[in-house]
């Protein structure tokens, strides 16, 4: 296995964080940012998303704050605090027919993707301590390589250096508790810093009232985070260690139904200067371990039988990256090599009878991805930006495996072995960015980007309810093609930019329907020939005074599959769980030195949850509330109101029409102390 071999390296990144919109954000010398390469701060010309650090921490889950970004998207509407862990794959921009993410998610230069399965654990990241997100749109491979095919997002910690404790306490809805604490300190060039947290609920029940049998349990959850951060300044250099558990367990809504993840998690990172160059060295290592039981529950819901219980799913990801930037004759560069390897394998039961499971399957392998990348920016004149990024990765996937067993007998039911595969993607981007006018910026940009399939994907098949999907081994990557073009215009107080694009996504990964019975529906995840995906998306911001700020934001998307040799029924149709209309807004108000108090909507148009879009999910929108009052300078009280009205939020459609729901109207109250 490659979690036995020796260290690997990955990952290094840019130096400063550029100020977003009218926010300056105060960071250490060196923050990745999603572009991977040194931006002159105040620039203002590249057109990202920042989300601040105080709006992720006063989310119910951390995702929930990066869906005022109208892009941004988790597989289905439900938000991490209530999703299945395998439903938590990041789409933007409606690229995305499954539940693996399309975008990739970093934590300071580290990838969150889960190495077997590519979703993203989003509870294992210490909301408090983070600085904020930085989300940029469109295919990102040309600068990280595999799975930025939508984007990136670039989660940023806080700095290490910080003399201050906190605690904090939230008790709500749901017999929801938490607590948090915070605690850091310097002594001369060494810093420290722990964050840790509990967390529990039971969670609501995702089904409604009439739609309940026997069976039927809310989804509750509880997790516990520790992070420890170490810190030392050397003459010319500085170092950083990180050390992160996590550890989660979830009810998936019946009595039998449950899952559980592990992660540990190990990062060093080195940074140096050269004179007016920089450079830094990042090593990373996470061990994960995932464990979940499905059941068949009968059509009155009165009582389930097992199906299949996956009862450990060992998986190690590690990495390391080196990265030099800097600026020769008018040229700034960012250059480097990276590579990460990730291996798992599923461990699980099935074929339930005569109460007991009669087959064990062990399905799983390696991969193992490298890559050579450059990135030079020029500015030809005052007014103009040019920007090409050039990248290469070779990719190989060895000892894939399926070996299925009778548990009675111990005699071998399957034994397959998948041959080995290797091959090499070069990818680039290309765009330029005009600024007519003082208040004018014109940008357009052309990109390729690929994903390789998860081990998830190619090896494991799995069963929900009556609908069984089939691994495929001989799954190809994903390659997308895109261009777009936009400009953004400042007039005093307001911002407003626009977007339109194109992206190609051939070879996409899908859960494709072969066949479907009353009693069960088969599926197998196929490359379709070739989705298109076409839209326009728009944000304006209003700073109506200097207290009262207003965003709103949209997305107009139309994701459809545009070949489909092997399924010629699905051309035309659109993809399942992407609206074509995407809505958000935001309000923050200070009403007094010591008030806080904002309120963020999102509404989304009527989607499909199913290939063949039999299966229509109702247009629905939520609006959140949160408040911020202080007592002292040092302590204060929260009150967050998620859905506010209500609103029923539907998110997974069965083919028997049974109904599932996002969290119903919520309230948390909380109280922090800093010291």
């Amino acid at each position: 296995m490659l979690a036995q071999r020796a260290s690997i390296f990955c990952l290094l990144l840019p130096l400063v964080i550029p100020v977003r919109g009218n926010e300056a954000v105060q960071l250490t010398p060196f923050a990745v940012n999603a572009s991977r390469r040194e931006m002159i701060s105040g620039d203002g010309r590249d057109e990202v998303r920042w989300i601040s650090g105080e709006s992720i921490a006063a989310a119910t889950a951390p995702d929930h704050a990066l869906r005022l970004d109208p892009a941004f998207s988790l597989f289905r509407r439900t938000d991490s605090l209530g999703a299945n862990p395998t439903a938590q794959g990041v789409s933007l921009r409606g690229i995305g027919p499954s539940g693996a993410s399309r975008t990739l998610v970093l934590l300071d230069g580290v990838p969150l993707n889960d190495p077997f399965g590519g979703w993203v654990t989003w509870m294992q990241l210490p909301t408090w301590a983070l600085a904020g997100a930085e989300i940029r749109h469109g295919g990102g491979s040309a600068a990280w390589g595999n799975a930025a095919l939508g984007g990136t997002i670039a989660l940023v910690s806080k700095p290490v250096s910080a003399d201050q404790q906190a605690l904090r306490f939230d008790a709500g809805s749901f017999d929801t508790r938490s607590a948090t604490l915070a605690t850091g300190a310097k002594h001369n060039r060494t810093s420290a810093r722990v964050d840790a947290r509990v967390f529990s609920t039971d969670g609501y029940h995702p089904l409604a009232t009439p739609d309940r049998g026997a069976v039927d349990r809310a989804l509750g959850s509880e997790h516990r985070l520790m992070q420890v951060r170490l810190g030392h300044d050397f003459d010319g250099m500085s170092a950083q260690l990180l050390l992160r558990h996590f550890d989660e367990d979830r009810g998936n809504g019946t009595a039998l139904q449950n899952n559980a993840t592990r992660i540990d998690t190990a990062v060093l990172t080195l940074r140096g200067r050269a004179a007016t160059d920089a450079w830094q060295l990042t090593l990373y290592r996470q061990d994960l371990t995932y464990r979940s039981f499905f059941s068949a529950v009968a059509s009155d819901r009165s009582a389930e039988t097992p199906a299949n219980n996956q009862y450990d799913v060992p998986s190690d990801a590690g990495g390391a990256g080196l990265t030099y930037a800097g600026e020769r004759a008018g040229i700034r560069f960012t250059t480097g090599l990276d590579y990460r390897q990730v291996s798992g394998e599923t461990r699980e039961d099935f074929l339930y009878s005569g109460g007991a499971f009669t087959r064990r399957r062990f399905a799983g392998g390696d991969q193992a991805v490298g890559g050579a990348f450059v990135s030079l920016a020029h500015d030809p004149s005052p007014t103009l930006t040019t920007l090409v990024q050039l990248r290469v990765d070779r990719w190989a996937e060895r000892n894939g495996h399926r070996r299925e067993s009778n548990l009675i007998t111990g005699t071998p039911t399957r034994d397959e072995r998948s041959p080995a595969r290797d091959g090499t993607e070069p990818h680039g981007t290309v765009s330029l960015t005009w600024q007519p006018g003082r208040a004018w910026t014109v940008r357009g940009s052309a990109y390729t980007a690929f994903r390789l399939p998860t081990l998830n994907e190619l090896h494991r098949p799995f069963r929900v309810g009556n609908v069984a999907t089939e691994a495929n081994p001989a799954l190809t990557p994903e390659i997308l093609r895109g261009i777009e073009a936009g400009f953004g215009y400042r007039a005093g107080r307001a911002d407003l930019a626009l977007t339109g694009f194109l992206n190609h996504l051939d070879d996409a990964v899908a859960n494709v329907t072969l066949n479907a019975t009353p009693t069960l529906v088969t599926r197998q995840r196929l490359n379709l020939d070739r989705l298109r995906v076409r839209g326009v998306e728009g944000r304006i911001t209003y700073d109506a005074t200097e207290e009262l700020r207003l965003e709103a934001g949209f997305l107009h998307v139309d994701s459809r599959v545009a070949a489909a040799a092997a399924q010629p029924a699905l051309v035309g149709l659109r993809v399942a769980q992407v609206p074509k209309t995407t809505l958000t807004a935001r309000a923050e108000w200070q009403a007094r030195p010591s008030l806080r108090i904002s309120a963020q909507g999102r509404w989304t148009s009527a989607q499909f949850e199913d290939d063949e879009n039999t299966l229509p999910l109702a247009a629905a929108g939520t609006l959140d509330f949160s408040a911020e009052q202080k007592l002292t300078d040092a302590l204060a009280v929260t009150l967050m109101i998620g859905n506010v009205f209500d609103r029923a939020v539907p998110v997974s459609r069965s083919a028997g029409g049974l109904t599932s729901f996002a969290s119903p109207r919520h309230v948390r109250a909380g109280v922090r102390l800093v010291f």
